[in-house]
């Protein structure tokens, strides 16, 4: 008896007759013969969680078993026509479930994906790969030179699908490349990625792994709406583990993808003919690693622009590039990205911010930016003493602003001696860490930014360093608040500022209690209006809108307590801020927001908007308490009105106090 299980079965088998599709071959189930699936090799990814185990299908769902179209799973039968008709059988009953019982099911040829399709492989099943060399051919590209060739074909696949909807891959098997995809470029037959997928809405890519995918085991394409949970990606062997490519409403959790090129990357390249936006991705509660290149990446293909990433509780394991690398290389914006909560370990360049000049992407490309990027609670390993956590703008408006480092604390390997603080050389059409020649400093070096602030944050070495801890090299407004250093004993410095202007350290020192010895170049001083400590004003004491309270319920705010502002647009809190003289001063406003979404504000001086929508956002609790730097604000001698509004229906964040001018 077949068991296939779906609503008006019977009737729709005449249907796909009548429309030239395969009916299940009689007696499929009971002719094959089917091996037990192979235990899985040895490897570093740990499968999901048996407290977790994958979801089992929904019942109330078409199900369509690939055994009933004449699927084997015996390991060496080629099973893809089967599985294409299966998929093509869901597909014309309007959509369901093909599965995958335990079993090797061989695929010698691509499966072609079809909308309102998930392939669910159950425990114990492997669709597994061919070195036939009898995959679909690649599609010719007209964009080809503006990207990688493996960027720019998708049909040389495992499973291809294109302009597809509402199809998934889940379950807890596995699909395995098995040492016959393509890491370079493929030969004609040759396939090179498990996995991939372009101009697809609503996919699922859950609980299954994915291993040994040649150049990539995942690539999607202009794609909307992916969730992902409990995806493992083996392919420590091969390449790229996930290129999630111009893609847009993203939400991955528990994945477990180690990788020997980039493990998790988010990219946007021509390759479809078009410059397309990216963004509204969270990635949380995630482990990456990845041999050769690099972790948690944005780029090298940055053609369109980037906006709102949140990544939350990740650990990195090894990265011989960048653990956090962020560059925009082909003329993309990159905007509205928050890190938190990360550890990394042995990573060559924890962290990389960086804009270049490639221009490979069509549509005139001009140069890219890097802007309002934060950092909180990060604590990093680096693995190499040259290519030290690094922010490298370019020049207009192409330089790097509003980056922001809170509770960042990460230690080098050192063990290099004294050299020249000059500017290091920078190939700007390449992406690697190793573009840029060693920093002069063993810490943070800074060049062509903006706006970049650090908050208690520190940093050390392994081995003591010749060089300062930090370098800012032509940039405006870089400040450091609790900041802690480790001195190196051959140093010239501990932080050196060349062509800075507006720089500040405060309430900082060194790792064993001294102050840090800091010098510049060409640079100037701006502490909040000069050097003298700044003068608080409680939010307490400062006039605010009707509804809101003055609270004492959530610990560590200054003063006598912190304003809860109603949950509506408008609502407000204003200062009258004194400034000695005319000039520019920073402004510094401490909140604490206990949710995880942003809280923004407009801030204005003297009736004229500085600042529109700043984002205040989430801090973890309500108890920890952060700030958000107004960098050289315009203000008049004597009485200045300060006032921060709420733009959405949330309101503002619990407000602390205003740092002004002395």
């Amino acid at each position: 008896m077949i068991s296939v299980r779906r609503t008006a079965a019977i009737a729709l088998l005449g249907l796909l007759a009548a429309l030239g599709v395969a009916q299940p071959p009689a007696g499929a189930q009971q002719t094959a013969t089917p091996r037990p699936a192979a235990p899985a090799a040895a490897s570093a990814v740990e499968p999901p969680s048996a407290a977790e185990p994958a979801p089992a299908a929904d019942p109330a769902v078409a199900e369509f078993d690939v055994r009933d179209y004449g699927a084997v799973g015996n390991g060496s039968t080629n099973d893809t026509a089967a599985v294409n008709r299966a998929i093509t059988a869901a597909n014309v009953a309007g959509g369901g479930i093909v599965r995958f019982p335990a079993g090797t099911y061989e695929s010698k040829n691509t499966i072609r994906m079809k909308s309102n399709v998930t392939l669910h492989l159950d425990a114990g099943s492997t669709i597994s790969g061919s070195g036939a060399d009898t995959y679909d051919p690649p599609e010719p590209n007209p964009w080809d030179d503006y990207q990688d060739y493996g960027h720019s074909h998708f049909h040389n696949a495992m499973i291809h699908g294109d302009n597809l909807s509402n199809i998934g891959f889940t379950g807890s098997g596995v699909i395995d490349g098995d040492g016959a995809l393509i890491t370079g470029n493929p030969e004609s037959g040759e396939a090179d990625k498990i996995i991939s997928l372009t101009r697809c809405t609503n996919l699922t890519l859950s609980g299954i792994t994915l291993r040994e995918g040649g150049h990539f085991a995942a690539l999607i394409n202009d794609c909307d709406n992916v969730v992902s949970d409990r995806l493992v990606i083996d392919t420590a062997m091969d390449r790229d583990g996930w290129n999630i490519i111009s893609t847009t409403d993203v939400r991955i959790t528990n994945a477990r993808l180690e990788a020997n090129d980039d493990a998790l990357a988010f990219k946007s390249d021509y390759a479809l003919g078009a410059k397309l936006d990216n963004g509204h991705v969270t990635v949380t509660d995630s482990h990456l690693s990845a041999g050769c290149c690099n972790a948690l990446m944005f780029g090298s293909e940055t053609c369109g622009d980037f906006t709102d990433y949140r990544f939350e509780r990740i650990t990195i394991k090894g990265s011989d590039k960048s653990g956090l690398g962020m560059v925009s290389m082909d003329g993309a914006k990159i905007s509205d990205v928050h890190y938190k909560d990360i550890t990394m370990t042995d990573v060559r360049s924890p962290i990389l911010q960086k804009v270049g000049t490639r221009k490979r992407c069509g549509n005139n490309p001009g140069v890219g930016s890097i802007s309002n990027i934060t950092y909180t609670n990060i604590r990093a390993t680096g693995s190499t003493p040259s290519f030290s956590p690094t922010i490298w703008g370019e020049s207009g408006s192409s330089r790097i602003k509003d980056v922001t480092f809170t509770d960042v604390d990460i230690t080098v390997p050192g063990g290099n001696g004294t050299m020249s603080t000059n500017p290091p050389a920078n190939d700007p059409k390449d992406y690697n860490p190793k573009a840029i020649g060693t920093r002069p400093a063993y810490g943070w070096y800074i060049r062509n930014a903006d706006n970049v602030r650090f908050t208690d944050s520190e940093v050390r070495f392994a081995a003591d360093d010749g060089r300062p801890a930090v370098i800012a090299n032509n940039s405006t407004g870089i400040r450091f608040d609790r900041f802690t250093a480790q001195r190196g004993s051959n140093s010239p410095s501990d932080v050196l500022f060349q062509t800075v202007t507006g720089y500040c350290v405060a309430d900082s020192g060194n790792t064993g209690g001294g102050a840090l010895r800091v010098s510049q170049t060409g640079s100037s001083q701006n502490c909040g209006g000069g050097g003298p400590t700044p003068v608080r004003y409680e939010a307490e004491s400062a006039v605010r809108s009707t509804g809101s309270t003055v609270d004492s319920d959530h610990a560590g705010y200054s003063g006598t307590g912190f304003v809860n502002t109603p949950n509506a647009a408008g609502a407000h809190v204003e200062w009258t801020v004194n400034a000695p003289v005319a000039g520019s001063a920073d402004l510094v406003i401490a909140y604490a927001n206990g949710t995880t979404t942003n809280r923004p504000l407009d801030i204005s001086v003297n009736g004229t908007t500085v600042v529109a929508a700043a984002p205040f956002a989430g801090t973890g609790a309500w108890t920890t308490w952060r700030t958000v730097t107004v960098p050289a604000a315009a203000l008049t001698a004597g009485a200045n009105t300060v006032r921060v509004t709420a733009t959405s229906a949330n309101g503002a964040p619990n407000l602390d106090y205003l740092d002004g001018p002395a």
